[in-house]
């Protein structure tokens, strides 16, 4: 009776979740590419908010948050650390990227990067790339999803079906609707999220224990090794991890593709900074999961492994009705739902737009190519999940801080005329390299720190070193052509433009529209 009830509700919000997908659709009228990927750079303020909010807030949030509190404690505070400085750091980078890729017709990251260094060859490159270092985050949203539903119904629903749910719910409204589909869907996670956090951050203290102060409490006086670092288990991760970890993801979170995804499709960029100044307040919600993780360390003592990431789930099953499991379960695997559907947007975009318009036959059909990438770049991680777990979980490890070495070839070279393609290339190989050396040889932490931030510094330093040693920039554009602008002036223009004067002042020319080639 309980899989029924719960099952049956699960069922129910999924096939919302669909129709209302498509519902940002309506009438047929779904454009180009730029309007497919980036929502035809229209959105507002709230819907912003919640896709951003909704690209954040994963699977990790609800497992991940409560596994690494169980487990370690302390050291996932990370987590609200990075995010809350990458939104600081936002607040200038994110119109900075809007006011270029809007200003050259620009669709994603590998777009502005083959602009900037007039090589339409580099932005596929950089596609590969980014995508073996994309394609386990949705591995690991199938999984996670899986996980949860196959919790939440009791066993009823197992984690194959589980995993092919997740697959074709998400495919079903990314592939026809794009971003704005996935905006849409956010508003319905955030709100039971929202709600649901809410519900667990009052309910678990009071009905497990005698209310917060008894809880930490008890914490304080038989888990102390939880509350400092490095946390309990003898981790490795302590105050040196935590800051190098904070720094180098707070850096990386506003290049990301998703993220940038984000950027692009906001309406102006004074939506950007705004957005940056509320996101913060999103993060609060990340301390329920890991108290609750905290909490379940008295009420399910004894998870080991991948059991400790569903101590949140053993606390709600074990004590609420089968209903409120079920909704509590759809916002989790909508928090799947939502992240995955926009690294399969971005896959899609950055293939579509960067390397099958290499192909003459494909130049004009960027955006049913893009779709089509969707769908392949899905059924590859689902096929994967059945057959070799193991393969997209091991690339995982490298791919926050393989994605940080494209920081000098991005921001660098959008501020700076001087970094050349010799430079940023060599530069982007050996950090590539450090980070995949020091992390499959198990060296990560290394010297107690996160692998990834000296990967950045090799890979910063190469940079500058064949800049200056080789020949300099030959490119006949002009400043203004080649660089972003200033984030933070006024913006007199409107939703037309950002209002970013160039470097060297004055307005400067538009290359393309929206949605041309802009190189």
């Amino acid at each position: 009776m309980n899989a029924a009830v719960a099952t049956s509700i699960f069922g129910v919000f999924m096939a919302g979740t669909v129709l209302l997908g498509l519902f940002a659709v309506r009438g047929g009228r779904t454009g180009g590419l730029a309007e497919w990927s980036v929502g035809g750079r229209s959105l507002g303020s709230v819907f912003i908010w919640v896709l951003m909010a909704g690209e954040g807030y994963t699977s990790f949030s609800y497992l991940g948050a409560a596994g690494w509190g169980y487990n370690y404690g302390a050291p996932v505070l990370y987590v609200v650390a990075y995010m809350s400085c990458g939104y600081a750091v936002g607040y200038v980078v994110g119109p900075t990227l809007w006011s270029y890729a809007r200003r050259h017709g620009l669709v994603g990251i590998t777009d502005m990067i083959a602009h900037r260094y007039g090589r339409p060859w580099l932005g596929a490159v950089v596609a590969v790339l980014a995508t073996v270092f994309l394609l386990p985050y949705i591995q690991l949203q199938i999984t996670g999803m899986g996980v949860v539903v196959s919790t939440i119904s009791y066993g009823a629903i197992s984690l194959n079906w589980a995993y092919f749910a997740a697959f074709a719910v998400t495919t079903g409204f990314v592939v026809i609707s794009g971003l704005k589909g996935s905006a849409w869907v956010s508003v319905l996670k955030d709100a039971l999220v929202i709600g649901t956090l809410a519900f667990l951050a009052a309910y678990v203290p009071l009905h497990y224990f005698d209310g917060y102060g008894d809880f930490l409490h008890r914490v304080v006086r038989e888990k102390g090794d939880w509350l400092t670092f490095p946390g309990h288990g003898g981790s490795g991760l302590g105050q040196g991890w935590y800051v190098t970890t904070s720094l180098l993801n707070s850096l990386t979170v506003v290049i990301f593709p998703t993220t940038v995804a984000g950027y692009l499709g906001a309406r102006n960029a004074d939506v950007l900074r705004k957005n940056a100044v509320w996101l913060p307040a999103y993060n609060l919600l990340l301390f329920v999961p890991m108290f609750l993780g905290l909490a379940a360390l008295f009420v399910v003592p004894g998870l080991t492994g991948a059991d400790s990431n569903l101590a949140l789930f053993k606390l709600v099953v074990d004590s609420l009705p089968a209903w409120a499991v079920g909704v509590i379960g759809v916002a989790a695997a909508l928090s799947s739902i939502v992240p995955m559907a926009i690294f399969m947007l971005v896959i899609g975009t950055m293939w579509g737009r960067s390397v099958l318009s290499l192909v003459p036959r494909w130049q004009e059909r960027q955006k049913g190519a893009s779709q089509v990438v969707v769908v392949v770049a899905g059924a590859l991680a689902l096929l994967l999940t059945y057959t070799a777990p193991n393969t997209l979980v091991r690339l995982s490890l490298i791919s926050y801080e393989g994605m940080a070495q494209l920081l000098p070839m991005l921001l660098l070279g959008l501020l700076w005329r001087r970094l050349t393609l010799a430079g940023a290339g060599s530069g982007l190989v050996v950090g590539v390299g450090v980070v995949c050396g020091l992390v499959f040889t198990d060296r990560d932490p290394v010297w107690g720190m996160n692998a990834g931030i000296l990967a950045l510094a090799a890979n910063l330093l190469v940079a500058l070193a064949v800049t200056y040693a080789g020949p300099g920039d030959r490119d006949p554009r002009t400043d203004a052509e080649v660089l972003a602008h200033d984030p933070i002036s006024d913006d007199p223009l409107g939703d037309d433009a950002s209002g970013d004067g160039p470097l060297g002042g004055g307005p400067a020319p538009v290359s393309g529209g929206s949605g041309g080639p802009g190189r």
